[in-house]
């Protein structure tokens, strides 16, 4: 029992279909062979998605694979295709259909931030930049407060040598005894 490839594909009712999505495992053939099955499975794939009815789910088999389809439709238009060896159960292949399409409408797009790791990272590279703003901004109102502390002590300090001048030439005139 093995699975050979799953993908997403968009499926309107009238026109092509667009892959989504695929991952495909190719380990059991060779070098040679890897680039032919990989195209066959994707046109497999998108072809059997195009002519399952939206709502439907069947089976098809083709040489050793069989093709098991999900066509949600809906507003979606979305269908999962899982491709297998013939030996694969046919209700746990789609349940797994069913799971990858959940998962890949309701938790994935739903949330753009989390489909795009782009989006994500630019959305931190915001937040991250808001904070250095801040963080600019207070540091230069601290340099503004301390520059009117400099200025407040050195006035302070002029008119404290102008009180003591001042002190020590009014009292001069007089002498204590």
């Amino acid at each position: 029992m093995k699975i050979f490839s799953l993908s997403v594909i968009l499926a309107p009712p009238s026109g092509a279909s667009t892959v989504f999505s695929m991952a495909s495992d190719l380990s059991t053939f060779s070098f040679y062979q890897k680039g032919s099955v990989g195209e066959f499975m994707s046109f497999f794939s998108k072809t059997v998605a195009e002519r399952t009815a939206q709502g439907q789910r069947q089976s098809i088999q083709e040489n050793n694979y069989t093709a098991h389809v999900y066509n949600r439709g809906g507003a979606e238009q979305l269908a999962a295709v899982v491709i297998t060896d013939q030996e694969y159960p046919v209700r746990p292949a789609f349940s797994l259909l069913t799971k990858l399409l959940d998962d890949f409408t309701a938790k994935k797009y739903q949330d753009p931030r989390q489909a795009d790791t782009i989006m994500r990272v630019q959305e931190e590279l915001d937040e991250t930049k808001i904070v250095l703003h801040k963080t600019i901004e207070s540091v230069l109102q601290r340099g503004e407060k301390l520059d009117n502390l400099v200025d407040q002590s050195s006035a302070l300090s002029a008119q404290s040598k102008m009180f003591y001048k001042t002190t020590k030439k009014k009292n001069s005139c007089c002498v204590v005894m």
